[in-house]
């Protein structure tokens, strides 16, 4: 935008000169690569401009080279040096909480917010004839991306200073304490209300926010008001940090009922359920197919052939920019494919995607270990790839090692051209004969989010797959979950199974207790990747047991059976049989740790040096 502003300014001075020739009274000192804010709120599309700006708080989504998955029970980070397990191994102190990106840096954030609160000061009064009610448009979207920077703060750092208006030169006072968690929330929701009210009705351009972008927001954030973390009286049963804090009620509610909180985000998650524009094969009364289930949940994930009716709110990329966020595929790809393989999923996930009867997996059982991607839930062929898995050809350099296109991340017998049988490294592994450095320490590659066009390979080419901020399908799941909290078993069944069904899932039986582990496995496979699980696990306050527990890893060797000669290795189980061992991440590469500190980030040093009204959070 600014670059279109700067040669609309020299074309206008070109004419300029043309007209007036050597007039004394030419001489403009305007810069001629700034637009004068007086100027921007007297000028409709100048203001739209600006609002347009406040959207880059949004940063690639989650389709940064680390991703939020990493910090998680999801995934691990491949790559040394990117202070992630700072946070993973429970070491974020004020002076270094880790590894923060643009979308959760606690300045950023404000940036954002204090460039919201300028534009609807302005806004209030603008200079420019309101045609179609750009006005209400402009303003319905800022309260929206207010809502949603005020938000990201509260959820990683709990409540927060409270700012709704431009501070100027000559303030009596810049520095202001954190509101209660209380208030955030109710700050949020407001805003939420007020954007939907703003936005109902109106056609917005494809990234733009909507009312659904609105209601749904206000879905996610009154459904963590009625969690565990955010309820003290919770808070302070499960942690000792949280029992020792002398100011609650920054961190969650202190009084109130919290069955009324429960049904206020019950209430806000039907307001999304409601609009019929959109969802995506909900509408199924049996389980489908295996095939049409990985084929439903892909369509999702790559927004395409009726996939993209579950996502409410996206952050798209085309290849002409060739954005960061188009190389997601490169970042998380397997080494043999000359991709990095960044962040790359644990054990522990793979191990959590049920059997096709619903049944759970265990490497106990003999015949479920013997064969532990046979017969799974569709979304994990859609997810993960694990070894043998089919994907796509590989580059011409590789093709004449692996011409049937099959992820290799074990270690395999063949025999060489004497007749002897030797040990060969899969082309995927740390001990490859391509990129060994970029292999998976996991032995599984992320395959979600990632264009399966077989153009699209190596280093050279983007993917237009977008970021959801916002599905459909997380709504369907914070109604599920207010209706389990307030006793509506049956209601959050008929829910739930809708969501399996759609991935060829047989119907959830259980009640009570039961049907919230159920429910909580079937948000995390479902959700994968996409920003939740850090959140749900500190919410639920369940991250002892899962975020803070070892990553670890699948040992896969293929052993050729008595009789078999093979000198080209190839997934092949008549020809093979396969050993798999689930092992702990070599704890030099990461030691994950759980202290509760961090069920928030801290806040940091120089923010508080700063701000002596600050108040640092628990343990800190």
């Amino acid at each position: 935008m600014i670059r279109k502003f700067k040669t609309i300014s020299l074309a206008l001075l070109m004419a300029s000169v043309a007209v007036t020739g050597c007039n004394d009274e030419f001489v403009n000192t305007l810069p001629l690569d700034q637009v004068a804010g007086s100027s921007v709120w007297s000028d409709a599309a100048l203001a739209e401009a600006f609002v347009t700006g406040i959207y880059a708080g949004l940063g690639q989504g989650g389709f940064n080279e680390q991703q939020l998955s990493s910090l998680t029970d999801e995934t691990i980070f491949t790559h040394p040096g990117r202070n992630i397990t700072t946070i993973t191994e429970a070491r974020s102190n004020p002076a270094d909480a880790g590894w923060i990106n643009e979308t959760i840096d606690w300045n950023q954030m404000y940036l954002r917010i204090r460039a919201a609160n300028l534009a609807l000061s302005n806004l209030e009064k603008p200079g420019f004839t309101n045609t179609n009610k750009i006005v209400e448009r402009l303003t319905g979207e800022i309260k929206f991306l207010r809502a949603y920077y005020y938000h990201q703060l509260v959820r990683y750092y709990g409540g927060v200073p409270l700012i709704d208006k431009p501070y100027n030169l000559g303030e009596a006072d810049y520095t202001t304490p954190r509101n209660t968690m209380e208030e955030c929330i109710n700050f949020i929701v407001k805003d939420c209300d007020e954007a939907a009210t703003l936005l109902k009705g109106l056609s917005m351009a494809k990234g733009r926010a909507t009312e659904a972008s609105a209601l749904a927001l206000k879905s996610r954030i009154l459904i963590y008001a009625a969690s565990d973390l955010y309820d003290v009286a919770s808070a302070k049963q499960k942690s000792s940090a949280h029992a020792a804090f002398a100011k609650p009620e920054l961190l969650g509610y202190t009084s109130g009922s919290r069955a009324e909180r429960w049904q206020k985000a019950k209430d806000a998650a039907k307001a999304v359920l409601d609009l019929t524009a959109y969802g995506s094969q909900l509408n199924l009364t049996a389980p489908a197919t295996r095939t049409a289930g990985t084929e439903n949940y892909s369509n999702i994930a790559l927004a395409r052939n009726g996939g993209e009716k579950d996502l409410i709110f996206t952050r798209s990329f085309i290849n002409s920019k060739q954005e960061a966020g188009g190389q997601i595929g490169l970042f998380n790809g397997p080494n043999g494919y000359h991709n990095w393989a960044g962040n790359t999923p644990v054990s522990l996930l793979v191990d959590d995607y049920e059997m096709m009867d619903g049944s759970k997996f265990s490497w106990s059982d003999p015949a479920k270990a013997a064969m532990p991607y046979a017969n799974r839930d569709p979304r994990l062929y859609s997810s993960i790839l694990y070894d043998g898995a089919p994907w796509k050809p590989r580059t011409a350099d590789v093709a004449g090692k692996d011409p049937v296109s099959q992820i290799q991340t074990g270690q395999y017998e063949v025999v060489n051209a004497s007749g002897t049988k030797v040990p060969v490294a899969g082309l995927d592994t740390r001990k490859s004969t391509v990129e060994d450095w970029n292999g998976s320490y996991t032995g599984y590659y992320m395959r979600k989010f990632t264009d399966p066009n077989p153009a699209i390979v190596d280093q050279n080419t983007y993917q237009e797959v977008p970021w959801p901020f916002f599905r459909y399908t997380e709504a369907v799941f914070n109604y599920a979950e207010a209706c389990i909290e307030l006793g509506q078993d049956a209601e959050a069944r008929t829910w739930l199974n809708k969501i399996r069904f759609r991935a060829g899932m047989p119907a959830l039986t259980e009640t009570g207790a039961a049907l919230r582990e159920r429910y909580r496995n079937e948000r995390r496979v479902e959700m994968v990747f996409e920003e939740q699980r850090y959140h749900d696990a500190r919410r639920w306050m369940i991250a002892p047991a899962t975020l803070g527990r070892k990553a670890n890893t699948i040992s896969i060797t293929g052993t050729l059976k008595p009789g078999k000669t093979v000198s080209l290795y190839k997934y092949d189980p008549t020809s093979y049989n396969y050993s798999y061992k689930v092992v702990d991440i070599d704890p030099g590469k990461e030691n994950r740790a759980w202290l509760d500190k961090m069920y928030f980030l801290p806040i940091a040093r120089d923010e508080i040096n700063r701000n002596s009204k600050l108040v640092q959070n628990p343990g800190y």
